[in-house]
């Protein structure tokens, strides 16, 4: 047998066998070069937002910077267009699109994006804005202890605090004389804005709840719709 035959038979040999590790999917040869499917990554964040929720270390109880990774966008503090027959310095409460809006001049508004609870969907209307509290304390219903048992230690007042569910302030709103039990206030749980939580009023992160605070009179008409 010639050494051509020899490497013939050895060719063919080799070739079925390829072909059959083929068919069986053992292959090691790739197949042609696909191109990859680009990720979609989301936008980076202007620094004037990160600034805007950085820490606040000079606050009585000092704030750390909001985890913006757990806050859509759209809930951003922002000034935007906002055309109403409302007067300047009227607070707007949109509990179906979770928006607090602060009204300015010429058809503008601070907006804020906010988390709503049961107690913000109970009351709806006119009020004002009574007065305001820096970090107050938080005293839980009496139905509310009645509910929660572990509330009891809580009943005469929760310390103010980052624990404190009214978070960092407050505005309590009144009708007339008469005290509604509706408040605005702080909380620190940024994955609540836009959504509707268990309990609660109407939330707004620790740091649009003092910008609000900062800049609402008192006795400024509240709007719930």
């Amino acid at each position: 047998m010639t050494e051509l035959s020899i490497s013939r038979r050895g060719f063919m040999a080799g070739a079925s066998s390829l072909l059959a590790m083929t068919a069986a999917g053992c292959t090691t040869i790739l197949p042609p070069a696909r191109a990859t499917q680009q990720q979609t990554l989301p936008p980076p964040i202007p620094e004037e937002v990160v600034m805007m929720y950085a820490a606040r270390p000079e606050e009585q109880f000092p704030l750390p910077a909001v985890d913006l990774r757990y806050l859509d966008p759209q809930y951003f503090r922002r000034r935007v267009p906002y055309p109403t027959l409302e007067k300047p310095g009227t607070v707007i409460v949109d509990t179906a699109n979770f928006y607090v809006y602060h009204v300015e001049n010429d058809g503008m508004a601070m907006r804020y994006g906010a988390g709503m609870g049961r107690a913000g969907f109970e009351w709806s209307g006119r009020g004002h804005i009574a007065y305001s509290r820096e970090w107050p304390v938080w005293t839980p219903p009496s139905e509310m202890v009645d509910r929660q048992p572990e509330l009891e230690k809580w009943r005469r007042g929760q310390p103010p605090g980052l624990d404190n569910p009214l978070g960092a302030r407050a505005l309590y709103i009144h009708q007339g004389n008469r005290d509604t039990i509706y408040r605005v206030h702080g909380t620190g749980e940024t994955w609540t804005i836009g959504h509707a939580v268990s309990s609660g009023c109407v939330r707004l992160l620790h740091h649009d709840i003092i910008h609000l605070a900062d800049n609402v009179r008192y006795g400024s008409t509240i709007v719930v719709m």
